[in-house]
């Protein structure tokens, strides 16, 4: 079950706000642990017992580790327990078959593996799992006792799947002690209309482009418009898809009185790649930088010791993504980007006039999205070939992909930049003294965004999420 799709819209979403706020509050927590149980088992009814099975076992590591520091021990031998159970259960699911296939090609073998489905948002609640445990053993967090309260945490429906990555010491107060509200309720609401219409208006719109240049001819004599034309929709749908998918979690959040950090900052908006990844995933990179970077040193030890944790943590967030190749190349391309950008570019690019930093960014990457989005070599090479004229400049059908989405191309650039948000903002501040008139305009705006995607979703059938196999 996704966000924007009609059962859970119409049905999903309105039982468990009707059941949540019925409930006495000391239950509140029970019922979201059930419901998340529910909406998980929805899409992985076999699954939801490995969920279960790493709730249990990162609950009882969490306690293990609580109770050895405060019998004054160190608690290592647990939280190396949790580190080594769940990446192990991780790599399992994730990365056997990669490791299988590739053994095979070198050692022309024929080593077989069970074909298993990927158990949906694994690499995000696992994180989630390992945050838990590590701030236990660091003292930054009391170990939770209650088994619902910690199920909640990790299983919670709104941010299962494809996230952000919450940290246990972010929400750990407001598992036990949050206090729903009408404006919260009501900043939920608009929260979530505006990213289930970056996701169905936008995302959604633009994405038949991206496959359609995709699947022309694997991107054979395909001519640089084209090309382009293919690539930036791509750039878009990403954005769009996932960002939008934050903005729902974050809405859901606020339903149920929950504040999860923000994931995204208009990333396309960078002038650097330094600050591409301060704004994009933010949850992510923050995971990265707070229990593998600084703890490996991160630029404390020297310039050496910086260039090989970077290494280290970007093969790592490539290979985060997907068990593929093109996923260690993607990681590695942005790993050697910040190196070269933190030991001298980024001083280089300040001396530059802010649109040529900003369209060195945006080029740099949308060429990552290449390596992100296409998984064979060869295919990615033609590509870069055809962006750069390899294939001719332009042809008929060019044209005509230009002429057809010209429109909705620029509704995505405009909605990719913080313009939305300011023009929204100044027509709020014009009405700042007609507090009625602001309420119902607002109050107009969201329904209206909301009917128009009820509509489209009526009526469409395409509605994947990019993340989801992740």
């Amino acid at each position: 079950m996704v966000f924007s799709s009609l059962p859970f819209l119409l049905y999903y979403l309105p039982a468990v706000l009707l059941l949540y706020y019925l409930c006495p509050r000391r239950g509140r927590n029970a019922l979201l642990f059930a419901a998340s149980l529910f909406f998980y088992a929805w899409g992985e009814p076999v699954y939801v017992l490995l969920m279960l099975f790493s709730v249990a076992f990162n609950y009882l590591c969490g306690l293990w580790v609580g109770r050895r520091r405060a019998n004054g021990g160190s608690g290592k031998a647990a939280l190396v327990t949790a580190i080594v159970g769940n990446l192990g259960l991780l790599g399992f699911f994730k990365y056997t078959g990669f490791l299988l296939d590739n053994f095979n090609a070198l050692f022309s073998t024929n080593v077989t593996f069970l074909s298993l489905q990927l158990p949906i948002g694994i690499s995000f609640y696992t994180f989630q799992a390992l945050s838990y445990v590590i701030d236990v053993y660091r003292g930054t967090a009391a170990a939770q006792r209650n088994f619902i309260h910690f199920g909640t945490y990790i299983a919670l429906f709104p941010q299962l799947i494809a996230g952000p990555i919450v940290r246990y010491s972010e929400i750990a107060d407001q598992l036990v002690s949050r206090r729903e509200s009408l404006d919260q309720f009501a900043l939920g609401v608009r929260r979530f209309t505006l990213g289930l219409a970056k996701k169905v208006l936008l995302a959604n719109q633009i994405a038949p482009l991206w496959e359609q240049v995709s699947a022309s001819g694997a991107f054979a004599d395909t001519p640089a418009l084209t090309a382009w034309l293919g690539i930036l929709a791509f750039t878009f749908q990403i954005y769009f898809d996932f960002s939008g998918y934050s903005d729902m979690a974050i809405g859901l959040g606020h339903f149920f009185g929950f504040t999860f950090a923000e994931n995204f900052r208009t990333p396309y908006g960078a002038q650097s790649i330094t600050e591409f990844w301060r704004r994009w995933h933010i949850s992510l990179s923050g995971w990265f930088r707070e229990y593998l970077y600084i703890p490996l040193g991160g630029n404390r030890r020297g310039r050496a010791c910086q260039i090989r944790n970077l290494l280290i943590v970007w093969t790592l967030t490539g290979l985060w993504h997907g068990a593929s190749w093109n996923f260690l190349l993607w990681g590695l391309y942005f790993g050697v980007l910040l190196i070269l950008e933190k030991q001298f570019l980024l001083r280089a690019l300040d001396r530059l006039p802010a649109l040529l930093r900003h369209a060195y960014a945006l080029l740099l990457v949308v060429f990552g999205w290449v390596l992100f989005a296409l998984e064979d070599f060869g295919q990615i090479g033609r590509c870069f070939a055809s962006l750069f004229g390899a294939g001719g400049l332009a042809n008929g059908g060019s044209v005509f992909l230009l002429s057809t989405n010209a429109v909705l191309l620029v509704c995505c650039a405009l909605g990719s930049t913080s313009l939305p948000r300011r023009a929204g903002n100044a027509v709020l501040r014009a009405l700042q003294g007609r507090p009625v008139a602001r309420e119902i305009l607002c109050s107009v705006t969201f329904a209206a965004l909301l009917l128009l995607c009820v509509a489209c979703l009526v009526g469409d059938s395409y509605n994947p999420f990019l993340y989801f196999r992740f």
